[in-house]
């Protein structure tokens, strides 16, 4: 596999992440994010010759996929927090606890 093949792997990949997100479908998600890593392993194994425009403006689409995909991820677990929030009626309550103090 090519840079130029790899890329638009990686863009196909974030594509189905979010697209998975969105319908809550963990199953293509699982499969999206195993494919999008094969394809980033790919990236590792070709030769480091010029950036052209090309694979930079396929770069650059990849990098803006991904922050579209942690934003949906960074939705769903607001939406979890205020969710138990409003089920223990307590903020705090499900979060990490605060470490044992040994006297």
């Amino acid at each position: 596999m090519n840079r130029l093949d790899a890329l638009k792997s990686v863009i196909a990949s974030l594509n189905s992440e979010i697209a998975a997100l969105k319908a809550f479908d963990f199953d293509a998600l699982v499969a999206a994010t195993a494919t999008k890593e094969r394809s980033l392993d790919g990236l590792h194994d070709v030769t480091r010759d010029e950036i052209t425009p090309e694979v930079r403006a396929l770069v650059e689409e990849a990098a803006r996929l991904n922050e579209t995909a942690r934003a949906y991820v960074n939705l769903m677990a607001a939406n979890v927090r205020r969710q138990l929030d409003q089920v223990t009626g307590d903020i705090a309550a499900y979060r990490r606890p605060a470490p044992l103090r040994v006297a």
